[in-house]
Order: structure tokens, then C-alpha cells, then sequence
């Protein structure tokens, strides 16, 4: 495994000159960096590339960190991808077991969740918890940390966390122009992410199964609830063409 930054910025000019060989290959600062979980970064500042690989990748072979390094840096390139072996051989690693604990070990020690409060100034999450445990789960889910989010989000209205146990939803919804059932939905979705966690097939994390997806369709709202989902879409879409 790698274990200087000389030999990691080798693994990297690689990459590059594979990838761009007419372009002259930057210098590059490779470091490992404590992430709360498995990210890795790559910028490119003033003709110099600044990469920041997660610690948690510090004892992975040499050729998973060549594959990441062709994959970051076809990110750099705005590539559509990197080589399909480069990208098998980085998720056999990165979704191992061990692999997943130490990153969730990361992400539980190191990572803050911002919580403010279950109780929004129209809806209270925890009697709307309480209300759907009962009905769609017979009660049997335990009560995660629930809370608004900190700011209004229009990209993300709901996200489960597993690793800090912690439900959020979009300060967006906390609104009486949103109606009630809509804001349920995106909580009972992001139950049914505690009922049905994420799957591991062929080295990849699978969130919406198809018995999550069954499980979804028995909100008496589902299909009310994909016509706001297309609207609020849509509404992101204007704001960005205005915004440009």
C-alpha cells in the first residue's frame, strides 16, 4: 500500500498522463484526510491539483488507490467515467465489510448531526412519527432522533441517517401551504429506510428495493405525493434557469 505522498502523486501523474496525454501533467499534493466517512476530494488550484483521500483508505492495496486515483482524476477531467475495471476495483474495496464498519466508525465519531427541534411552527414530526409507526408499522419502529432541518432545502426534503440514528425533513415542508399528507409521506419514506435498510449486491448499495418500493405504494397518497415530488422538481429547475 502507499504509505508517502511522493508515491501517491506518482499513482496520480499516471492517471493523468494516461487519461490527457497532450496535456503537460500538473503537480500534484496528495494527502490522506479525516473525513467523517469515505469521501476523497480532488481541486485543481492555480495549475496545481490538491487531492484529499479519506484516512480510512490509508491501508488499501496499491491497485485500489491507482483505481482511485483514474477515477478522480477523470472527475478533474470531466470525463464520463473512468474505466469500468477501475471502477469494479474501487467499489470491491470501498463496499467490503470491514471497509463499511471502519467508514461508519468515521462518520459516528467524527461527524456532527445538526439537530434542532421535532416540533416545526406548523407540524410536530414526533406526533406525525408516532401516528405512522402505528398505522403502517404496528408500532414496532423505534424512535429515531427526528428533526427539522437547519435551513430550507428544496434539493433534499428528507434523509434518513444510520449511522446517528437521526431522521431530518426539509424545513421547506413546515409550512401551512404544504399540505399534511405530503409532509407525511416524506417521513413515512424515510421510515421505511429503517425498515428496509440499504442492500449490498455486487459491491453497490441498493436504498430502494423493491420491497421498499412495495411498502412505498401503500401511503393512501402515493401518487398525489409523485405530483408534488414532479412540481417541487420542477420549481428547482426554474430557479436554477433564473439564476443563471
Amino acid at each position: 500500500m502507499p504509505d508517502s505522498q511522493p508515491l501517491l502523486s506518482t499513482l496520480f501523474a499516471e492517471a493523468f498522463r494516461t487519461l490527457a496525454p497532450k496535456r503537460p501533467v500538473p503537480e500534484v499534493d496528495v494527502r490522506y484526510y479525516p473525513y467523517a466517512g469515505l469521501n476523497h476530494t480532488i481541486r485543481l488550484r492555480s495549475g496545481r491539483v490538491y487531492v484529499r483521500l479519506s484516512d480510512v483508505f490509508k491501508s488499501a492495496p496499491l491497485n485500489v488507490h491507482r483505481a482511485l486515483a483514474f477515477i478522480l482524476v477523470s472527475k478533474l477531467l470531466r470525463r464520463k467515467g473512468a474505466p469500468s475495471l477501475y471502477e469494479r476495483v474501487y467499489r470491491d474495496y470501498a463496499f467490503s465489510p470491514e471497509v463499511l464498519r471502519a467508514s461508519d466508525l468515521a462518520r459516528r465519531q467524527r461527524g456532527r448531526k445538526m439537530v434542532s427541534s421535532a416540533q416545526g411552527r406548523v407540524y410536530d414530526l414526533g406526533r406525525m412519527f408516532q401516528r405512522l409507526n402505528q398505522r403502517y408499522f404496528d408500532g414496532r419502529l423505534e424512535r429515531p432522533t427526528l428533526t427539522w432541518s437547519q435551513r430550507r432545502t428544496r434539493t433534499i426534503l428528507g434523509h434518513h441517517d444510520d449511522v446517528h440514528d437521526t431522521i431530518v425533513i426539509s424545513k421547506t415542508l413546515d409550512s401551512e401551504d404544504v399540505p399534511e399528507w405530503f409532509v407525511e409521506f416524506i417521513l413515512y419514506h424515510e421510515m421505511l429506510h429503517i425498515k428496509h435498510p440499504a442492500r449490498l449486491i455486487n459491491g453497490r448499495r441498493y436504498y430502494h428495493t423493491k420491497a421498499f418500493r412495495t411498502d412505498e405504494q401503500r401511503f393512501p397518497h402515493y401518487h398525489e405525493a409523485q405530483r408534488w415530488l414532479d412540481q417541487v422538481a420542477r420549481d428547482r429547475r426554474t430557479l436554477r434557469a433564473r439564476a443563471a
